[in-house]
């Protein structure tokens, strides 16, 4: 194995262990608890570039689909049947895009992290909120509407995903160009003031 391929399995399994970590950050809400996994989503996305955060995302997925316990709600295969698993692979294409999003610009600024983060954000809703309605009408048999799915699916967490952008691509800014370097194999420079 070379030492690109040992960076890239290392990051990606950071970034999937960031995202496990941040399902126990949670506030609790009806059907769809409000976590920090976004942050994470995005994160990966930004930093590890479309390819490998996709495969943060898929990693965090499989783990979780193997039995560990890395979903707010547990693990195991059963858990596709779990409303909020559209979410879970919303988080799939969300770091996709995000990372596709911020690849092709060459000197990302914040402004660009924080949009890249909101096309990805809707990438989440798009595929989550969906498949909420469909969980939940389908095979958990709570006959909901449309409207109700909307508010507990987007409305009430809507605000705070925002802010989350907002603070993905503050974090984004100051570590680009540490894992940019990382991908690029180029030595990383660490500057030590001397304490006097």
């Amino acid at each position: 194995m070379n030492k690109n391929s040992t960076i890239a399995l290392a990051t990606i399994s950071l970034f999937a262990a960031l995202t496990a970590i941040g399902a126990f950050i949670k506030i609790p809400l009806p059907y769809v608890p409000f976590t920090l996994q976004v942050l994470f989503v995005f994160l990966a996305g930004s930093l590890l570039g479309s390819k490998r955060g996709l495969q943060s995302q898929l990693a965090y997925v499989a783990i979780g689909l193997a039995g560990l316990p890395v979903f707010t709600q547990g693990g195991g295969i059963g858990y596709f049947l779990q409303p909020t698993f559209g979410y879970l692979l919303g988080y799939i294409g969300g770091a996709f895009v995000v990372g596709l999003i911020v690849e092709r610009i060459a000197n990302p600024k914040t402004y660009h992290f924080i949009l890249a983060n909101l096309a990805g954000l809707l990438v989440v809703y798009l595929i989550g909120v969906p498949y909420l309605y469909m969980a939940l009408n389908l095979w958990m048999g709570i006959p909901t509407s449309w409207t109700h799915v909307w508010m507990i699916g987007f409305v009430y967490a809507i605000a705070g995903d925002v802010l989350i952008s907002m603070i993905a691509g503050v974090l984004a800014t100051r570590l680009y160009k540490v894992f940019h370097k990382i991908r690029n194999e180029q030595p990383i420079s660490v500057q030590v003031k001397k304490a006097m």
